[in-house]
């Protein structure tokens, strides 16, 4: 066949057509040219390239592999050249050379055309071009490429291509002998972000973080997102610390700017973590794993904050990994306790619940407090483990105590807040009473105000289900958190415990008194009662007994301790001393302030015949402190005594015991700051040295008067508050089973539709009747039998279903009648034997044919 030296590639029409559908470019090049003239292209390769046949044939094919320029040394003309030498076919991929700035990428793949006659080893004279355009799919793999390193949301690097970043930047710096900080950077708040205004507000702000960042940083710096709110920085050619902490407190400064985000303006703080080469490591994993180490001791300071790393942060790591894996085996192997504080009831005095508290018993370290061990359990996630395993030792103890005889007492768990998000939490308590047969009375549950705010409908959720078991539920450390009287009235509380950053300074701060007195008052007005945690001393407690605390747990009354110990406290009915009980007379007791001791020792002398329990201090603040030990009624000072004189003790002892009547017993004759005293309340009566005896004796006496009538008026007020608060306590739990009852009658309706329902399409006649024999209840296969009988609801039964009652007896067991000459089975059954149901059911049923 000849070839057309015009068209060689289109020698025939039919090769003219096969080329012209072909999708990808051909073209023939003349292999006996240095310069791979071109001689035939089909249409498809003019597309590719973007020119006609005239203006590619008698072109070198060199420039058609490349950009425009392209020299013959350079990859398509190697490619050229190594085939028409006598190579085999070559295959490359390069874009296509002339079309401009969007030339696309071609995989190229050249071939020898053999001639007629010519065989191996022999240089061909032509060489056919295939270029097939896979633009899409470099464009993909150039995308996977690029994701396989960057962050999909921000661009930045990711953790790879930033390790790769990292030993080149660590590589440098030991060529130059300086250093380099890695920064680990977190936005403070972010979570609230994405829970308020959602993800795609989060997104963007993560976005705009990044460019803030960015525009911080040097061309040699390196910036990369490790993922969610997290950043890590790499300052390269660092040579101070103060130059690392001038940028980080830029960096600080700008992401402190507001961001406008959809519409909004966000305020967002960054907390950084620093760690710096070769000061702290030599390697990336270990300096990045310091960075972080800083990052989350910055956090924990409360946040927008700078925090370079310190080898004490890796000590205090290592150990708390350490004490994480102990913890984990101290479950297993049982090495928790529990001990109880008891509580006490200041009505009666008794012991009236004990808290139960987990203590670590390790084998090498010792007894590990509570307040070491609880953040790390928390920190792993295992402080649900630890509740389940509290409540399931504390009721074998209590199994114990009861089968040794020993008084009932209510013990008290403290939950957690995971574990009370815990959906199983109610079946687990309810299964822990089941199996030991302890009465839910006797079981509470601690839980915060904090753990309760979390999630407040999941919170009412959860306390009805507990509510309904029939235990206690206490609000713990209440007045260190929200403290909302809402909280009070919203939750089914039956306890709350005031905490005991507020009990230790009721006797001598007025602020933490008052506010003590308030809680006191609101729990009370809501019938809920109330407990004080933290009581040491009798001065304590007398403040909580004057103000109708009901129960009282510190080291006053009992220390921790463990199972036998409580059971020894049980058996010996340990109890608050009865001049401590919430409501009862007290002695008549007085103090003596002088700092004349022979002056002391008269007035003793004196009084000692009237009754009176006498006390003595010989200065104004001795005197103080016999106050805040001792209940006192009425204070007899001096005026001119060293340190303090008499009005300014008197002014004192007000401030702090305004119940108590206050006379000035003195010879100094200065009258402007008594008179002051007086004026102001400060002081009852002024009397002068030297005195006389029966006149002394009878204003003394006329004080002792005046405050026993304020303490019978003050114990009338507390036994009227106590019946208030009885009342209210009464009424809350009158509620609590008026609103279980209401539950349980809605369930009940709803039960007794389903099944009038169920019944309604059940194929056998059915009639419900009820004591006193009416009809009740008609399914429809009863109605269609009887539609002759006329109404039959709410009737009597012998009258207007007389073939039920062939022998004028209500129908009970089972007999047969016959119906429209049929024999049906009639069956009673009686209601109440599984339910609260009365009356009785007519199931009616065709008899059987017997043959």
């Amino acid at each position: 066949m000849e070839l057309d030296t015009a068209h060689p590639l289109r020698s025939s029409p039919a090769a003219a057509a096969v080329l012209s559908a072909c999708s990808n470019g051909v073209l023939l090049v003349d292999a006996s040219v240095a310069a791979f003239p071109i001689l035939d292209v089909n249409p498809a390769f003019c597309q590719l390239s973007g020119r006609t046949p005239e203006q590619l044939i008698g072109t070198s094919a060199i420039l058609l592999g490349g950009a425009e320029g392209a020299v013959p040394g350079g990859p398509f003309g190697a490619a050229l050249a190594d085939v028409a030498a006598g190579g085999a076919s070559a295959s490359l991929l390069l874009r296509v050379g002339g079309a401009g700035g969007s030339a696309p990428w071609c995989q190229w793949t050249i071939s020898a055309v053999p001639h007629e006659g010519e065989g191996d080893g022999i240089t061909p004279r032509q060489l056919v071009c295939i270029a097939e355009n896979v633009s899409e799919l470099h464009e993909q793999q150039a995308l996977l490429a690029h994701l396989s390193t960057h962050d999909a949301l921000t661009g930045l690097a990711n953790r790879s291509l930033f390790n790769e970043r990292l030993q080149a930047a660590m590589a440098r710096a030991r060529q130059r002998a300086d250093g380099l900080a890695v920064l680990c950077l977190a936005l403070d708040g972010f979570n609230l972000v994405n829970e308020s205004l959602g993800y795609v507000a989060g997104d963007q702000l993560l976005i705009s973080v990044a460019m803030r960042i960015q525009g911080c940083m040097r061309p040699q710096d390196t910036l990369s997102r490790h993922g969610g709110n997290e950043f890590v920085l790499v300052l390269d050619e660092v040579d101070s610390t103060a130059q690392v902490q001038a940028v980080c407190e830029h960096i600080v400064r700008v992401i402190g700017a507001p961001f406008p985000v959809i519409g909004q303006s966000l305020h967002a703080g960054c907390s950084i973590g620093i760690a710096r080469f070769p000061q702290d490591a030599d390697d990336g994993v270990t300096l990045l794993r310091y960075a972080d180490m800083a990052l989350s001791h910055a956090l924990g300071l409360g946040g927008n904050q700078l925090q370079f790393f310190t080898p004490e942060m890796n000590q205090r790591t290592a150990e708390r990994a350490q004490m994480e894996a102990a913890l984990r085996i101290a479950l297993i192997e049982g090495q928790l306790q529990l001990q109880y504080q008891p509580v006490a009831d200041l009505q009666q005095g008794a012991i009236c619940a004990l808290e139960a508290l987990v203590r670590w018993q390790h084998p090498v370290m010792g007894l590990i407090p509570a307040g070491r061990f609880i953040p790390l359990a928390e920190a792993a996630g295992l402080t649900t483990a630890l509740g389940y395993w509290s409540l399931r030792r504390a009721v074998e103890d209590m199994v114990a105590w009861r089968t040794a005889g020993l008084p009932t007492v209510r013990v008290a768990i403290n939950i957690s807040p995971k574990q009370f998000r815990d959906a199983a939490l109610p079946q687990v308590v309810a299964d822990a009473l089941a199996q030991s047969g302890i009465a839910p009375s006797q079981l509470s549950l601690e839980i915060t105000e904090a753990a309760l705010m979390q999630d407040l409908p999941s919170s009412d959720a959860t306390l009805a289900q507990l509510k309904a078991l029939g235990i206690g539920l206490t609000l713990d450390d209440f007045g260190t958190g929200y403290s909302s009287l809402n909280h009070l009235k919203r939750f089914p509380l039956d306890l709350v415990k005031i905490d005991c950053g507020l009990t230790g300074n009721i006797v001598t701060g007025a602020d933490d008194a008052a506010l003590v007195k308030t809680i006191i008052s609101m729990a009370h007005h809501l019938g809920i009662e109330v407990a004080a945690e933290g009581v040491e001393t009798e001065a304590q407690c007398d403040f909580l007994r004057r103000n109708m605390c009901d129960q009282i747990q510190g080291y006053f009354f009992g220390k921790p301790c463990d199972r036998d110990e409580v059971a020894g406290m049980l058996a010996a009915r340990h109890a608050v001393p009865p001049h401590l009980l919430r409501i009862q007379k007290q002695p008549r007791t007085l103090l003596l302030v002088d700092d004349e001791q022979n002056i002391v020792s008269a007035l003793k002398r004196l009084l000692r015949r009237d009754g009176y329990q006498i006390l003595s201090a010989n200065s104004g603040q001795e005197g103080l402190d016999v106050l805040a030990a001792n209940a006192v009624d009425v204070i007899v000072s001096d005026q001119r005594m060293p340190g303090m004189i008499g009005a300014d003790f008197l002014r004192a002892a007000k401030g702090l015991y305004p119940d108590t009547i206050r006379i000035m017993l003195s010879g100094y004759t200065e009258l402007q700051s008594v008179t002051d005293a007086v004026n102001e309340g400060a002081i009852f009566k002024f009397l002068t040295k030297p005195w006389d005896d029966e006149q002394l004796r009878t204003h003394i006496a006329e004080a002792f008067r005046l405050k026993e009538i304020a303490d019978d008026n003050e114990r009338l007020n507390l036994e009227l508050r106590t019946a208030n608060h009885e009342l209210a306590a009464a009424n809350r739990r009158m509620e609590d089973v008026l609103r279980q009852k209401q539950q349980q009658i809605t369930r009940d309706e709803i039960s007794l539709n389903v099944a009038r329902e169920l019944l309604q399409f059940v194929p056998l006649a059915v009639i419900g009747l009820d004591d006193d024999g009416m009809v009740a209840f008609v399914n429809g296969a009863a109605e269609r039998m009887f539609r002759q009988n006329g109404a039959i609801l709410g009737n009597e039964a012998e009258i207007v279903l007389p073939e039920l009652f062939p022998d004028g007896l209500a129908p009970s067991g089972s007999h047969q009648v016959h119906i429209n000459e049929r024999c049906y089975q009639v069956v009673a059954h009686p209601m109440g034997a599984n339910s609260q149901s009365r009356g009785s059911l007519i199931i009616i049923s065709v008899c059987e044919e017997t043959e």
